[in-house]
Formats: structure tokens, C-alpha cells, sequence
């Protein structure tokens, strides 16, 4: 098969669309798919980069996701799995290239009305909101949800599932066409990050409140303006680490909110947490996107090839929501 390999740590002109060993058959509880279409995720840049290596045992191409045909099936899989089912897959690496294994429990169907190239940006972003703002933070209607990079493929689904549930949504973005899309998709009011403090936008909108939940993608640089942002009883969720991983916290001020802070990640989780969290998504979120009232927003569609070109598009933030790279001709 072929696949992108990462020649040595460095830029986008690393990723080299090459020959490479098949797959070993899927075992016990495995999934072999041909991929058709894979997504674009700024953890695939920090990999490209040398900075964030796959878990143990995981394939060493990136790519947290993807779309496909089941092509073979392993021992103790679930019947709905057969031969030639189209599927979706979160995985822990492997997704630029032409076949991945991956658990059973981590496929997802493909939902009625997308089709099987857009539908690959689905499972990164709907597996981190829904776990993230619904399951960790249990974001409850007529609350304030603060997204920050409200433009990103986690923004435009976060918006997009908060709405669902009757919540205030305030996200930050750093242009004017980027605030409309947003607006768009849903957003209730929007924070232009380069000339505009959150904090006390955040406080003039909800007459002081604050933000209930903080969906953040900043880390470190973020970190004491999250929490004076935060309404009492609030809950900061941390799933990116883009403005650093090291800041000092204000306990005090924490206590005082009665906040939690909470940080996560999920391409190292085990199989089984991983596979909850699908079985959650598919139960809670494919219903709203084959209503219409979700759906996956895709900024382009690149040849996998020049997976390089997407790259760039993502570290020069240039898309709204998610850059697909198609795989299969």
C-alpha cells in the first residue's frame, strides 16, 4: 500500500506519499479498512514535527481519523461490520494511507445524507466535543459555553452541539469572516481575540456571570484569563496546549468560583474508554446530523499526496473547520 511517511522531523515538506508494507491482517476484535478520505488535526503537525509520537504499537503514519470500506474483519467483530460496510474510524495514528487496522469498537457508520469524503471529518470532532463539553463537563441548556478558536474543526462543532441543547455560545475568532462563519453555524456572539479582551467581553454579555463551560485549545497562555472568565460553579475543559503547557495557577481564585479545571486528551486513552465515548457519540450525535442539525463543516479537499498543502493550510489558519485529504481515487 501506500501511505505518508514523515522522512525526518521538520515541515510540511517531510510528508512523502510513498510505498510502505501492508498491514497485518486484523486480529481478534480488528477491523482492517481501505481508506477512502483521512482529516487534518494539529496533532498530526506536532507528530510531523517531532514532538508528539504515536502511542505504542500504533502505526507510525499519521492521521487521527478517517472514512473507508470495511476490507477484512477479524475474530470476535460484530456482524454489522461485514466486507464492503462503508465506516468511519477513530484511531490512534494510521489514517494517511491506503488501509488502517483498527479496533471494532472505535468504527463508527457513516451517517444517512454525508457522503463518504466529507463524512471523514467527522470522528475527531464529534468524539472531542461530545466528550468533552457534554460528558466531562455536562454543559446544560440555557448555560454559557465559551469556545475559544470558534473557527477550527472543534470549534465548528462545538457551536453547532451546543446549540442543540438550547445553550449560550460565545466563541473567539481572529477575523471578521471567520466571526460570520461562526455566526452562521450558530454562534450567539463572538470575540475578535485580536483586539478584543474575552475576559471582559465575556462579563459585559452574561452582566457579569461569566462563561459556564470554556472549551480551550491555548493551555498554558490561557490559563489565568479562563479563570476570570469562569461563572461560579464552572467548569474550564483543556484539550489543547497551542499557547504552552506551563502557567501558574490561582487556587484562590479557583476556590472562590468553586471551578474545575479539567484536562484531556484522546488519542492515548485505552480501547475500551475510547470505544464508549463512540458508542456515546453514535447514540447522541449521528441522530442530529441525519435530522440536519448538525453537520460536518469542511473547509477543502486535498489529494492525499499533497498532504503537505493541507498542512500548511492549518499551521497558516487559513480553513474554517476541517481540511479533508481524499485517499482513495
Amino acid at each position: 500500500m501506500r501511505a505518508i511517511v514523515i522522512s525526518e522531523p521538520g515541515g510540511p515538506e517531510v510528508l512523502i506519499w510513498t510505498e510502505v508494507p501492508d498491514p497485518a491482517p486484523p486480529g481478534p476484535g480488528e477491523v482492517m479498512l481501505d481508506v477512502a478520505a483521512t482529516a487534518v488535526n494539529r496533532a498530526d503537525l506536532l507528530q510531523r514535527m517531532g514532538r508528539y509520537d504515536p502511542p505504542p504499537g500504533t502505526p507510525a503514519y499519521p492521521g487521527l481519523e478517517c472514512s473507508g470500506l470495511v476490507a477484512a474483519v477479524g475474530d470476535e467483530v460484530d456482524g454489522a461490520w461485514a466486507v464492503g460496510t462503508p465506516a468511519l474510524a477513530l484511531l490512534a495514528g494510521g489514517g494517511y494511507a491506503e488501509k488502517v487496522v483498527v479496533p471494532a469498537g472505535q468504527l463508527m457508520p457513516v451517517p444517512d445524507g454525508c457522503n463518504l469524503v466529507n463524512a471523514a471529518a467527522l470522528p475527531e470532532v464529534t468524539c472531542t466535543v461530545w466528550s468533552n463539553v457534554f460528558m466531562l463537563a455536562a454543559l446544560q441548556p440555557r448555560e454559557t459555553l465559551l469556545v475559544h478558536g470558534g473557527a477550527s474543526g472543534i470549534g465548528t462543532m462545538a457551536i453547532q452541539l451546543a446549540k442543540t441543547v438550547d445553550a449560550r455560545v460565545i466563541v473567539t475568532a481572529g477575523t471578521a469572516a471567520k466571526a460570520a462563519r461562526c455566526k452562521e453555524l450558530g454562534a450567539d456572539d463572538v470575540v475578535n481575540y485580536r483586539d478584543e479582551d474575552f475576559v471582559s467581553v465575556v462579563a459585559e454579555l452574561t452582566a457579569g456571570h461569566g462563561a459556564d463551560v470554556i472549551l480551550d485549545n491555548m493551555g498554558a497562555s490561557y490559563l489565568d484569563r479562563n479563570l476570570h472568565a469562569i461563572a461560579t460553579n464552572g467548569r474550564l475543559v483543556v484539550i489543547g496546549m497551542q499557547g504552552g503547557t506551563k502557567a501558574e495557577l490561582d487556587l484562590g481564585r479557583l476556590m472562590a468560583r468553586r471551578a474545575a479545571v479539567i484536562a484531556t486528551s484522546l488519542r492515548a486513552r485505552p480501547v475500551a474508554e475510547k470505544a464508549a465515548i463512540v458508542r456515546s457519540v453514535v447514540e447522541n450525535v449521528w441522530p442530529l446530523l441525519e435530522s440536519g442539525q448538525v453537520r460536518p463543516v469542511v473547509d477543502r479537499v486535498i489529494p492525499v499526496e499533497d498532504a503537505a498543502t493541507a498542512h500548511r493550510v492549518i499551521e497558516a489558519g487559513e480553513q474554517v473547520g476541517k481540511v479533508v485529504m481524499r485517499v482513495a481515487p
